[in-house]
């Protein structure tokens, strides 16, 4: 039983940067609470000073008794659908649980005198930029159900300060990759670049597929801005921190892309295997860049990343995999 202490309570803390911000906070000296229904996360990536609670925010009356059970002094929001096709087939699921299951989250904050919430949001709320970098003041157009999921949520974090004075963080962000020693990335199915690139040297797949390789960029590739996990978690806890005077909106990146033909040159000189190729055609809707301008975030949280090399952070990715070929 966890002390009566107030404790941070971590929504979607047992999935892939959700686990890595709690152990982060831990070791910064937070109480944390997690709560996951497990669908997606893993028990495993729990850390183990902190409480955990199975369940799902689409619950009312759970999570109204969670709030009740438990001390919580603030919240940190990643439990959301994420996965832009799936978006695409199944609108329902994503906007059930991105923005009603947060809407019973807030409902319990403002409920319980809950005054703080840090919540995971992405750069599909700005659909396909026209120009890079994207800066947080930007049209926002999402263009599936998934970036619209996220920026309904947005606008109800806005009303919930306007209406209760809920302060909110609100951070948008890119290409999470890397992993610490103890946490890193395991998603069924998995649609990320570095861990798929990775999955080849595994042995777990025969080839990487780049997808277009006509782009209007250096080598024809797609760039993407990737950021490491770990700059993401202390970035969670900086605005945290800030939001105790007042509300902040930040993108979260790099400010410089990656291209798929560099991730996959950096993979292979990581792992030194020769990572086969399969080119194929562009997929509908990737744009040729997606940047993002963090420079909101380093001047009004401190914020800058402690680990801006592609390299530092396959590496990161690659020792992780190598001791958890198997995920968790």
């Amino acid at each position: 039983m966890m002390s009566r202490k107030p404790a941070i309570l971590v929504v979607g803390g047992a999935g892939y940067i959700g686990s890595v911000t709690n152990a982060i906070l831990v070791e910064h000296g937070y109480p944390t609470i997690v709560l996951d229904n497990l669908e997606k996360g893993h028990r495993e990536a729990v850390h183990p000073q902190s409480a955990f609670i199975e369940g799902d925010i689409r619950d009312r009356y759970f999570v109204q008794s969670v709030f009740s059970d438990y001390p919580i002094e603030a919240v940190m929001h990643f439990g959301a659908y994420s996965l832009v096709g799936e978006s695409m087939t199944d609108p329902d699921k994503y906007f059930s649980n991105n923005v009603e299951g947060g809407h019973m989250l807030l409902n319990a904050m403002r409920d319980h005198g809950v005054e703080r919430i840090v919540f995971s949001s992405t750069a599909a709320v700005y659909g396909n930029p026209v120009t890079v970098p994207i800066e947080e003041d930007m049209e926002k157009v999402p263009i599936n159900p998934y970036g619209r999921s996220k920026l309904a949520f947005e606008y109800m974090l806005k009303s919930y300060e306007e209406a209760y004075g809920i302060r909110y963080a609100v951070l948008r962000y890119f290409n999470a990759a890397g992993a610490t020693e103890a946490y890193g990335e395991d998603h069924a199915p998995e649609t990320h670049l570095i861990p798929l690139t990775l999955q080849v040297a595994l042995g777990k797949r025969e080839q990487i597929a780049i997808y277009g390789t006509d782009y209007d960029t250096p080598d024809g590739t797609c760039l993407r801005d990737y950021i490491h996990v770990c700059d993401l978690a202390e970035a969670h806890r900086l605005a945290l921190e800030f939001i105790q005077s007042e509300s902040v909106t930040c993108n979260l990146g790099n400010g410089q892309g990656f291209s798929v033909r560099e991730v996959i040159e950096t993979c292979r000189a990581v792992t030194g295997h020769s990572i086969p190729v399969q080119e194929a055609p562009r997929r509908p809707g990737d744009p040729a860049r997606l940047t993002a301008s963090a420079q909101r975030a380093r001047t009004t949280l401190g914020w800058s990343p402690r680990y801006p090399d592609l390299r530092q952070i396959v590496e990161s990715a690659w020792n992780w995999h190598k001791t958890h070929p198997e995920g968790y």
